[in-house]
């Protein structure tokens, strides 16, 4: 009795303290929407928060960005659902059984994961005060996570910038320098990702460090909230078409019911909104989708405004958007949520116990084979997504993804096998299925994404549960021979590639072989690594070294007393070379993409690890670029003709240049390079006009929206050198270049339609016979042509020793 009585005071005593605590407007020293608030403040805001209410704040912090901003989470709920928070975790992660008897809702909110959409962390705090104090009885039966904001070094770029150049107050008139934010803009993170694209691959650290405490929460209810153009209404759930048909009734249904009790606060207030339109349900790596995969309500949030909207601008229609207003409304569309989270936390735990139970999926088995690099890449990404999966060398047949046919995996190497018998099954269906099914072409991503032909392996997909032998993979031990006179290892995947970036950057002297040759009863393919020890007689060291940087990159390294070889060319001939250290510029603003430049930067820098300079456009007429010997220019919508004229002297006088995608565009309309677009087919029979209403998807018809091609490969060329003679490429516009003259590393015969996505009818005709990758003389210079972008979004493995080719492999 006296126990209760004094939990009872606890009790009042905290309710009365949770009124009393500040407002962020209290606490910040000024009016929540007149100013931004950078990173630092909203982390101490959240930190007081966990201070004054210990029992009601619970704050995680899962790790920092490139930048070091620290990341972290916030949880809410009652003192007891915060003091039982373990308790309730297991109790909910019970649900991957299909039986968990929780009744308490989990809803996730994450904010500002594009940095310069910035009125959502503005907005969380605001969220978070009003729960503790005017809302606390949708607390009893409901566990709030807070993610304030994802991409803080992306939010303060912005903030800071827009510190920088805002007018005194401010303008509301959008052609003032503080609507106009630079090239480097505040959306995506330190290496120009978008984190928004990044759920499923997790290239960032961000992301790395964000997805596995998702999966360790699994969440009812996630909510992404994002900014859309100035102009634009209130966009919140249901979403669009296409959705992907592993979405379930439930998933369908609830979104509509959220989105009508956000429709009912929006037409109190007589605000504008917008539902199912533009934002689908399709490409697993967003923030709704990728909840939605494993088993949440996972919805998109967009108030009009992002980058250009400042503290206040006037719209197209002479209204004043302000920084207030969609604080309000990121704030209504939050609060509605969690309402109704808490009125139907039951029937979310019963469906998500429905979820997770077992499915009838047309495939129940993803069956690979492949290099054995590639496969340990796959296995560390389904690692964070808590894939289970395990290996077999039995022969399996099933549906072939190269073929499109029947198929057997008939080789005795180890195969990679995931099942759908096991709670991420809806995942890894849509990770792994041959061809995405499409509602509806019109979409807002891309229509592709199997990560078989993302990591270039063969697969098969089977009806039935393939049983597994293990669950490690077999990897050979590791063992080293000194004073060799050389040591040999092959050529066929990114940890080879950075076994050779180690050894340059310890100044290691390593040659490649242009043929294929064997020695000592072993095979070795053109491109295959050769370090000599009297090419390295004055590297302190040199075993010790060599042995270190092998075991690092669990290279296997092939002894041979000789440099006489069985069969092929001998070590000391013209068709093995010494592979240079080059120095590597990367071309950066002007009309480069934001998101390729950071594609390529982020490749040297956290993949490859080899030394990059990156030079602006602001200042490249006045750099001497003979200091280079190679040039990236990432995708870019025109060059100057300065620019260009500069380039081209430096390629003829021995440079090289890699192009990406629409980059070639430039280089296509200058005739000191062979590359030509294909043009549009003639269609010399009347057509009738079109309709206004589908102008759009008349539009599409030139477009290929990333789709998946199967595309042929000369393997005897050092841009394909550890490659097979078949490479499935993304194909991310319409846009088809005529073969080159000579040296097509990568082309398409005859094919005209994807192996899996969107490409409209007319950009599907401009596809055969086209060049994907190749490379061409200009004087005493090269040119590597990348039509398509093999480095996308830094998920599409497969496509990055091309890259690495084209830096060490390439004259």
């Amino acid at each position: 009795m006296k126990y209760r009585f004094f939990a009872t005071l606890l009790l009042i005593s905290l309710c009365t303290f949770a009124q009393n605590i500040q407002s962020p407007s209290e606490f910040l020293g000024y009016e929540l929407g007149t100013n931004f608030t950078r990173h630092h403040r909203v982390v101490a805001y959240y930190k007081y928060l966990a201070e004054q209410l210990p029992n009601m704040v619970q704050l995680k912090s899962y790790g920092s960005t490139y930048e070091g901003r620290k990341l972290l989470v916030a949880f809410v709920s009652t003192a007891e659902n915060i003091h039982n928070l373990e308790e309730i975790k297991q109790e909910h992660l019970k649900s991957l059984e299909g039986k968990s008897a929780s009744e308490i809702a989990l809803v996730w909110m994450s904010y500002n994961v594009h940095g310069n959409e910035a009125v959502s962390t503005e907005a969380s705090m605001k969220t978070i005060y009003e729960l503790l104090t005017t809302q606390k009885d949708w607390l009893k039966n409901t566990v709030l996570i807070f993610n304030p904001c994802m991409n803080p070094d992306g939010r303060d770029r912005y903030v800071n910038w827009y510190y920088n150049y805002k007018n005194t107050p401010f303008t509301v008139d959008k052609n003032s320098k503080e609507h106009n934010e630079p090239w480097l803009s505040g959306r995506p993170n330190h290496y120009m990702f978008d984190l928004n694209r990044d759920w499923a691959w997790v290239t960032q650290k961000e992301s790395q460090q964000y997805v596995p405490l998702y999966n360790e929460w699994l969440p009812h209810i996630h909510v992404d909230f994002h900014e859309q153009s100035m102009d634009s209404p209130y966009y919140f759930a249901p979403a669009s078409e296409p959705m992907h048909e592993v979405i379930t009734k439930w998933q369908r249904n609830f979104q509509t019911e959220i989105g009508k009790n956000h429709a009912s606060y929006f037409d109190n207030n007589g605000w504008l909104y917008f539902t199912k339109e533009e934002f689908d349900l399709l490409y697993p790596s967003y923030g709704d989708t990728y909840p939605i995969y494993n088993g949440a309500i996972g919805m998109t949030y967009e108030q009009g405004g992002s980058g250009r909207a400042g503290l206040a601008v006037k719209t197209a229609n002479g209204d004043t958007l302000t920084l207030k207003n969609r604080i309000e409304h990121h704030f209504t569309t939050g609060i509605s949520t969690v309402e109704m989270a808490s009125k139907n936390a039951k029937k979310l735990n019963e469906e998500l116990n429905d979820f997770y139970t077992e499915k009838n999926y047309e495939y129940n088995s993803y069956v690979l084979a492949g290099n054995v690099d590639k496969l340990s890449m796959l296995t560390k990404l389904l690692d964070v997504h808590k894939i289970s999966y395990g290996f077999t060398s039995e022969k399996i047949k099933g549906f072939d993804y190269k073929s499109k046919k029947t198929a057997t995996l008939d080789n005795n190497d180890q195969k990679l096998v995931i099942s759908t018998n096991q709670p991420k099954s809806t995942l890894i269906t849509v990770l792994f299925e041959p061809e995405t099914m499409l509602t509806d072409s019109l979409t807002y991503d891309i229509t592709a994404w199997s990560l078989p032909y993302a990591y270039g392996l063969d697969a098969v997909a089977t009806k039935n549960i393939i049983t597994t032998e293990t669950d490690k993979l077999f990897v050979p031990a590791f063992t080293f021979e000194e004073n060799s006179y050389a040591y040999v290892t092959d050529w066929n995947s990114m940890d080879d590639a950075r076994f050779l970036t180690d050894l340059l950057q310890k100044n290691i002297r390593v040659r490649y072989t242009k043929e294929p040759f064997s020695i000592n009863e072993t095979q070795f393919k053109s491109g295959s690594l050769i370090v000599r020890n009297s090419d390295n007689s004055t590297v302190k060291n040199f075993s010790n070294t060599l042995k270190t940087i092998a075991e690092k990159h669990h290279k296997i390294l092939t002894s041979t007393t000789t440099g006489f070889v069985n069969k092929g060319k001998d070590f000391g001939s013209g068709s093995v070379d010494l592979i240079s250290k080059p120095t590597v510029a990367l071309l950066s603003g002007g009309k480069v993409s934001t998101l390729n430049f950071g594609e390529v930067w982020h490749f040297f820098e956290q993949q490859l690890h080899y030394p990059v300079t990156v030079l602006d456009a602001t200042y490249f007429s006045n750099i001497d670029i003979d200091a280079y010997d190679i040039l990236i220019l990432p995708e870019t919508s025109s060059l100057k003709e300065e620019q260009l004229r500069k380039i081209k002297t430096w390629i003829k006088d021995g440079g090289k240049l890699i192009a990406i995608g629409k980059a070639n565009k430039s280089l296509a309309s200058d005739d000191d390079f062979s590359i030509s677009l294909k043009e549009d087919e003639e269609n010399d029979s009347i057509s009738k006009p079109k309709s206004y209403a589908l102008s759009a998807r008349n539009y599409i018809q030139n477009l290929i929206t990333g789709a998946i091609y199967k595309a042929k490969v000369d393997t005897t060329h050092p841009l394909a050198f550890g490659y097979t003679d078949t490479y499935y490429s993304m194909k991310l516009n319409g846009d088809a270049y005529n073969y080159l003259t000579t040296k097509n590393a990568v082309y398409l015969e005859n094919t005209s339609a994807p192996l899996s996505g969107f490409a409209g009818v007319n950009a599907q005709k401009k596809q055969p016979n086209s060049v994907v990758f190749g490379t061409e003389k200009v004087g005493k210079g090269t040119v590597v042509y990348f039509v398509d972008n093999p480095l996308f979004r830094g998920f599409w493995e497969n496509g990055k020793l091309f890259f690495v080719n084209a830096l060490f492999m390439v004259e």
